[in-house]
């Protein structure tokens, strides 16, 4: 997951937010979603952390949708869902779902997505990287159907230019993008300088519940 499709993300669900829910080491504007736009049977939240002064902070938006087994087709693995706002999908199940055949017809299920966003500026001297990693865990054979996936992502951007009276920051991301964010007021823009790193450490989680009526 890039870290641009997770800046994008929380830019959806903050509707009429003037800047994303993201706080680029500090130097970007932190703003909290007014409203977070969630179907009926679902639920959003999301949590900004930072401490005044200090580039950095963390965001965590946390989404948990649920669903209704209205049809299973186990010879296909498939099984057809009933979701938020009464609209029907049909989802497959691989052969690592080893229990799929306790699936059945009103069984409820449960999916939470957690996305949380680190972002930090790189100690002086260091040189961070680029990197992903994922762990899947599944609930053994026998037991209640679910499992968690999780996957985390780490870019690193380029402070590029600075303009003191606007209070903006440029940032240069590793694809050659660049992007220009707002100034948080209590940091001190005069103290940060061209050429320093942004870390962004993006971690989403996938829980997966079944429960018997």
């Amino acid at each position: 997951m890039s870290i641009k499709r997770v800046m994008d993300r929380q830019s959806g669900w903050c509707k009429g937010a003037g800047a994303l829910v993201v706080v680029l080491a500090g130097l970007v504007g932190l703003s909290a979603c007014s409203s977070v736009s969630a179907p009926s049977s679902s639920t959003a939240t999301t949590a900004t952390a930072f401490k005044e002064g200090v580039p950095g902070g963390i965001v965590v938006n946390t989404r948990t949708v649920n669903a209704r087994v209205t049809a299973i087709d186990q010879a296909n693995r498939k099984a057809t869902l009933l979701g938020p706002e009464g609209r029907s999908f049909t989802v497959k199940a691989g052969p690592e779902a080893v229990n799929f055949d306790q699936v059945a017809v009103g069984d409820q299920v449960s999916l939470t997505v957690t996305e949380e966003l680190v972002v930090y500026l790189s100690p002086q001297g260091a040189s961070p990287t680029e990197g992903a990693a994922a762990v899947v865990a599944l609930a053994p054979k026998g037991a209640p159907p679910g499992g968690v996936v999780a996957e985390t992502t780490q870019s690193v951007a380029t402070v590029t230019a600075l303009n003191l009276p606007k209070r903006t920051a440029t940032l240069r991301f590793e694809d050659g993008t660049t992007r220009t964010f707002p100034v948080r007021a209590d940091v001190d823009l005069s103290k940060r300088k061209v050429g320093e790193k942004v870390v962004f450490r993006a971690t989403e989680m996938i829980a997966i519940r079944v429960e018997k009526p």
